[in-house]
């Protein structure tokens, strides 16, 4: 199966996304001593540090999918990827026309990039910070993953 990646018309990707959750993938980015955490520019967790991360393309494979995500999102490029595990999001917010919640199938990736790389982040974050620890008020999924997985 080929990946399919084109764009999908908002009223129809509205549609699936009021009824079905969306799976994607979320990257747990071990960098320059600490973990990687992106300022979001859009809902869900608007403003927010976050993880990166993206839904899953149609027949996209998981370990692909993270690959992806680093380069598209971060310009990491080549990394190493380990999976994690898996979470699920319930958001009050979303960024489609039409959508007022969302519930999200992430599958977590610990990412390393191979050699030294520098972050360049896409339209979607505006700021990234290396953290030890969860910082001051985080979102709850971010101090999950510190805690689930035990990070740094």
């Amino acid at each position: 199966m080929r990946v399919q990646d084109e764009f999908v018309p908002p009223e129809t990707f509205a549609t699936c996304l009021n009824h079905a959750p969306q799976p994607c993938v979320d990257l747990v980015v071990e960098y320059d001593g600490g973990i990687l955490l992106t300022r979001r520019q859009k809902e869900p967790a608007n403003g927010e540090w976050f993880w990166p991360g993206s839904r899953l393309l149609r027949g996209e494979r998981l370990d692909d999918a993270a690959v992806r995500v680093a380069r598209d999102e971060l310009g990491l490029d080549p990394v190493t990827v380990e999976r994690l595990g898996v979470s699920e999001h319930f958001w009050e917010a979303s960024a489609v026309d039409g959508v007022e919640d969302r519930h999200t199938v992430p599958v977590i990736y610990r990412v390393r990039p191979e050699g030294e790389q520098a972050i360049t982040l896409d339209h979607q974050h505006d700021d990234y910070r290396v953290v030890t620890a969860p910082p001051e008020g985080a979102n709850r999924y971010v101090t999950e993953y510190f805690e689930r997985f035990d990070l740094v």
